[in-house]
């Protein structure tokens, strides 16, 4: 009896050894796994902020824009502009002077299109869709921008040489004219500046 006994506990023990065994084994591929993940993390997402002006020089908004997959991601907030519907552009040049920013340039053209996002011989890489000002003359609004990056090195780089800048106008762009889809006066100018 005690023989039997003995022999139980000893096949006892070697089934509870063989377990944590196996356990050793297979943490190690585990430990394995992890490693390669922290390997594989993805990198910082590039990104970029504007500060845009009014032609007086006050402060009207603030912009982040942030590198995608599917191209640049705009967040803008603006505040103190007239109310209604505007056109919202990337400018050529990352300079804005007051009071009337023609030091911005044209329109961000790098594929040398024509004007407007209903223009079948276009857009420009800077075209984007109108913005609507509320009555209080605020807003906030996310845009993406398909044809631009702010990756460097790029031909439709937001950091080429001269840099880049947003624009907005005093009105909507009819998205069809060209040059620059009859949106008028430049009301608001912010230069786009690596964060």
């Amino acid at each position: 009896m005690k023989k039997m006994l003995v022999a139980l506990m000893g096949m006892f023990l070697l089934v509870i050894l063989g377990c944590g065994g196996g356990g050793e084994e297979k943490a190690q591929p585990t430990a394995k796994a992890e490693g390669t993940q922290a390997k594989a993390a993805p990198t910082e997402a590039i990104q970029a902020e504007a500060t845009l002006i009014d032609s007086q020089g006050n402060e009207v908004g603030q912009a982040t824009l942030e590198e995608t997959a599917k191209g640049v991601k705009i967040n803008l907030t603006v505040k103190n502009l007239p109310p209604g519907e505007h056109a919202f552009h990337i400018h050529e040049k990352a300079v804005c002077e007051p009071p009337d920013f023609k030091t911005a340039g044209g329109h961000f053209n790098p594929f040398n299109k024509e004007h407007g996002l209903d223009n079948p011989k276009g857009p420009h890489a800077g075209d984007l869709p109108n913005i609507t000002v509320g009555q209080d003359g605020s807003g906030t609004y996310e845009i993406m921008a398909p044809l631009v990056t702010l990756k460097a090195g790029e031909k439709n780089s937001l950091f080429h040489p001269g840099g880049t800048a947003l624009m907005i106008h005093i009105k909507p762009d009819d998205n069809v004219t060209d040059p620059a889809g009859a949106a008028g006066a430049r009301i608001a100018c912010g230069p786009i500046n690596k964060k």
